[in-house]
Order: structure tokens, then sequence, then C-alpha cells
């Protein structure tokens, strides 16, 4: 995949740094219209300003699926989304490649529904798929977890640090990670955005070695922005510059690629 002419200073000091090939968001809702992201094309576009900015060169975009999209974003849709923000983004110059996925809330159809292409995984690979739980009920994804792993696809839990039920479910959280899942922790969850208990829980996840991956999750320019750089930042003064490049840069670019992840221990 050779690099493009025109990536911004931004980017390029960022891919330089992390000495990665691509600075990769595995979830961002980027897509216009579909789900809580940017309302209009012009919003979304300035979201993608702000993941150059902000020095993302690659993102996933992941609109919600199933819950309360059930039957609403499906795959062909979201497909056709990404490739109308690609065609708008090479038309505006805008230096920033987009892949499809999904923010995909659990449900007992799930692996069903995946096997059908009604699902959509990281990147299209099928090799990843980002698993939400619903904020208001614990509902445990082990048996999806499980039978997905069985399929040669890898979970990868969004946001458990903004999950209050989960404040005390270590247990539970162990036992996914060693049925083969890994965790993705919000950059603004670091940073406080979520308030001090997301704040708490993200960073003691962190520091047990059970987190293998930071995304933006941003939803706007504004509201929610990009802050990979600013969780980076934070990340290298706590765990050290080798942990934080581990989580921010080096294994969203292993998803990416479509490769498996283990948690990361912290020295």
């Amino acid at each position: 995949m050779p690099l493009p002419p025109n990536w911004s200073p931004t980017q390029l000091v960022r891919l330089q740094s992390g000495n990665v090939p691509r600075c990769v968001d595995v979830h961002c809702h980027v897509l216009p219209g579909l789900d809580d992201g940017p309302p209009t094309l012009e919003d979304a576009l300035d979201l993608c300003d702000a993941l150059v900015d902000d020095g993302v060169t690659t993102v996933i975009a992941t609109p919600h699926q199933l819950g309360a999209y059930d039957g609403v974003n499906t795959a062909a849709l979201i497909r056709a989304a990404v490739r109308g923000l690609a065609a708008e983004l090479a038309r505006e110059g805008i230096p920033l490649e987009i892949f499809p996925g999904a923010d995909v809330r659990i449900d007992e159809r799930l692996v069903r529904l995946l096997d059908d292409d009604r699902v959509l995984t990281v990147a299209d690979r099928r090799r990843h798929l980002l698993l939400e739980l619903p904020h208001e009920l614990f509902v445990d994804p082990l048996p999806a977890i499980t039978s997905l792993q069985e399929r040669g696809i890898q979970v990868i839990m969004t946001h458990p640090e903004r999950h209050r039920y989960l404040q005390a479910a270590r247990a539970q959280i162990n036992a996914w990670v060693a049925a083969g899942a890994v965790l993705q922790v919000t950059a603004g969850s670091l940073l406080g955005e979520f308030g001090p208990r997301a704040n708490e829980d993200a960073w003691r996840l962190v520091h047990s070695g059970l987190v293998s991956l930071i995304a933006t999750d941003a939803h706007d320019s504004q509201r929610r922005p990009p802050q990979l750089s600013a969780a980076l930042d934070v990340l290298i003064a706590e765990v050290g510059p080798e942990a934080a490049c581990l989580l921010c840069l080096e294994n969203p670019w292993r998803v990416f690629q479509g490769e498996s992840l283990t948690a990361c221990p912290i020295d």
C-alpha cells in the first residue's frame, strides 16, 4: 500500500513518530445521516478534517448496527455511504482513507446475521467485529465471543469503561479476554471527557493490561471530536512511549491488516 503524496504534515509526523504505515482509527461515527454522528455531508467533512488534523490517515466508518438501528443501517447502505464519502474526500482534497465497518449492538442473532453478510466487520475483512453492549443493562457477550472466535473473527469490546455496571465486573471482563476478545477504550475517556468514573476505569483497565486498542469513537468535530493525539500524549506520560504507541498506533494497524491481537501487559 504506497503512501499517497498528499498526507498532511500532521499525518506525516504521526507516521514517522509511530513507525507505522498508517494511523488507523478503528471506531468512528463519520458517515453523514446514518446514526448519532454527523447529520449532514458538511458536518462529516468537518469531522474528516478534524481526523486529519489529529494525525489519522485511515478511518473505519462504524455507524451503529442492530439495537435501535436494526433493519435501518444495513451492510449495503453502509458500504454505499463509505463509497460516497470517499468520493467527496477525493473531490475536496482531504487526505483521509475510509473503510466500512460498524459498531454492532449485541444481539442473539449476531452469528446468523454475520453469516448472512448483514453485519459488518472492521474494514470488511471478516477478522474483527466491534461489539457494543447496552448502556442500561448487562448482557454477557461471552457466548457471542466464543461463537465468533470459532469462525476466525475476534471480538473487540467497545468502550467497556463507559458502562457503569462493568466497573465491578472484572471477573467477567477477564473471562472475555481469556475467550479471545480484546478491549477498546475511547480516547476521550482517558482525558476525562466522559466523567470521572469512566476516566478512572479507563486507566484501571489500561494498568491492568486488559486494553489492546485506543480509538476516537468521534461523532463530530465539536461535541465529540477525535482526540487521539491528546490520548497518545497522556499515555506516553503515564505508561511510556512503547506501550502508548502499541495501543494507539501499532495495534490499530494490525487490526486493519486483519491480524489477531492479545491483551497488552503494562510494565
